[in-house]
């Protein structure tokens, strides 16, 4: 399925044609300026993130052409758009598309559904499509990403809400290690949004310095992404009431920023600079930076390998489950890690609604790699005691899950669990629970939530864990069908 443009032909122009001929207008008129302070000159080589608007073009197509324009003809093979929502209410959760691919008048872009597929399993993602149909500020970014990139590039757009605390830290943790140097990442948003019908008129409703004022608290607002502070600007947007309405895709960028993250101002401009007249408006900012992202976290497992231990796990259950004797071709390779010792879960889903359907495993590293996932294949669909036996019938229905987990080791308080990054047990007064990383993602939980839930999962109370437990993590190398 594809999902067509709800906006072309209204925010921005609906032909082909029409679109690049404004964009070939942009470039000779940009090209005719002389960039202000000199700020071209400071853009990093190669950026690989931009700050973009998301007004109708007619508004601030031209000032997003100064960013997107940096990055014609650059080897990305995915946009990342973190874009916020303005029609559906969305917290703790990161909304992409069901569909496999989004449309403008320049073409397809493809969904890089694998790429989300793997993001899920460390962070909130759910998808729909009427929220992406419904909403413009990722769909704006679409055809200006195709006037640079052509169409060879694939698109994972992310509309997001309001998030806990617990919650962006796991997001931006998740997009820190599955953002490599193959990504561009685009933050979607405009900012001071300014008149009475906005809720916001600090500085009355006439005169130019209203707008001299409001440019001041974008450009200090501006000041706090340019070093990389996320503290500081969700703390000014909020001490300040900035209607930046892309505060938080902004924030969840600059926390998973690394340290090595440069971002230079570009162009600023408002809606009302023609007709001067400053009763109501919006302002727009263009930036470019370039930031050394870590790319994912250190892998044990090759493909080869994964594909591998997946092939066993699927053998190994529908053999168990025919009651048909079982006996796994070799791997390949002699010496793989899939002969290591270390624990390992495999989990069942079912593949239209998600819902699990068996889930057993081994944290200790007792044993090769590959012979706990082809028991404990067998175990999750035969005997797990939450569940009745898989049937036959069943079996092309469900997704097999792997995870393939470091040596637990002990931490001594719950506040050192990193949600999104780390499996936990708890252990109190002989009662015992354990969850995997991908959990508190695929929940949307906080820390404490989490918590609350492992508690009565081990047969405690809610709250138990607040007290006398001890608690041990473990990471997980997770992939799946």
């Amino acid at each position: 399925m594809t999902l067509e443009s709800t906006i072309a032909g209204s925010w921005y122009p609906g032909t082909e044609r029409e679109i690049r001929a404004l964009a070939d207008k942009w470039e000779k008129e940009i090209a005719s300026e002389k960039a202000a302070d000199g700020a071209a000159a400071a853009v990093p080589e190669k950026p690989n993130t931009l700050l973009l608007p998301h007004a109708g073009w007619t508004y601030s197509g031209k000032i997003a052409w100064r960013a997107v324009r940096l990055v014609r003809g650059a080897k990305f093979s995915r946009v990342v758009v973190l874009a916020p929502s303005h029609r559906a209410w969305i917290e703790n959760r990161l909304v992409a598309p069901e569909a496999e691919a989004v449309s403008t008048p320049l073409g397809k872009i493809a969904v890089d559904r694998e790429w989300l597929d793997r993001l899920a399993l460390m962070a909130p993602v759910v998808r729909h499509n009427r929220i992406h149909a419904a909403e413009h500020s990722a769909q704006i970014e679409y055809p200006l990403l195709q006037l640079a990139l052509g169409n060879g590039f694939t698109v994972v757009p992310l509309v997001m809400g309001s998030f806990g605390r617990d919650q962006m830290a796991m997001c931006a943790r998740a997009l820190a290690r599955m953002i490599d140097e193959k990504t561009l990442l685009v933050l979607s948003s405009d900012f001071t949004h300014y008149g009475k019908d906005f809720s916001y008129v600090p500085y009355g409703t006439s005169g130019d310095d209203v707008r001299t004022k409001v440019a001041s608290v974008d450009g200090e607002a501006f000041s706090f992404m340019a070093r990389r502070d996320a503290e500081g600007f969700a703390a000014f947007v909020k001490k300040t009431g900035a209607t930046i309405c892309g505060h938080i895709p902004i924030e969840l960028a600059l926390r998973a920023f690394p340290e090595k993250a440069t971002l230079v101002r570009l162009a600023y401009a408002t809606s009302s600079d023609a007709d001067r007249d400053f009763s109501r408006f919006v302002c727009y900012t263009a930036a470019a930076g370039r930031v050394e992202w870590p790319g994912e976290g250190k892998q044990v497992l090759d493909a080869e390998a994964r594909a591998y231990l997946l092939r066993v796990a699927r053998e190994s259950m529908e053999c168990a489950v025919k009651g048909v004797p079982y006996s796994r071709s070799p791997f390949p390779v002699p010496h793989s890690p899939i002969t290591t010792k270390m624990g390992a879960f495999v989990t069942l889903n079912d593949r239209t609604t998600g819902a699990l359907r068996g889930c057993i495993g081994e944290i200790l590293p007792m044993r090769a790699l590959v012979d706990a996932v082809i028991e404990r294949a067998v175990d999750s669909a035969l005997h797990d005691p939450r569940f009745m036996p898989v049937t036959e019938r069943e079996l092309a229905g469900l997704r097999v899950e792997v995870s393939a987990l470091t040596p637990p080791k002990p931490v001594s308080s719950w506040r050192d669990i990193v949600l999104g990054r780390d499996g936990m047990t708890l252990e109190k007064n002989g009662a015992f629970a354990v969850f995997l990383p991908q959990v508190a993602p695929e929940q949307g939980w906080d820390l404490e939530t989490t918590l609350s839930y492992l508690s009565r999962k081990a047969g405690l109370s809610a709250d138990a864990w607040r007290s006398g437990a001890k608690f041990e993590t473990f990471q997980a190398e997770v992939f799946h069908e």
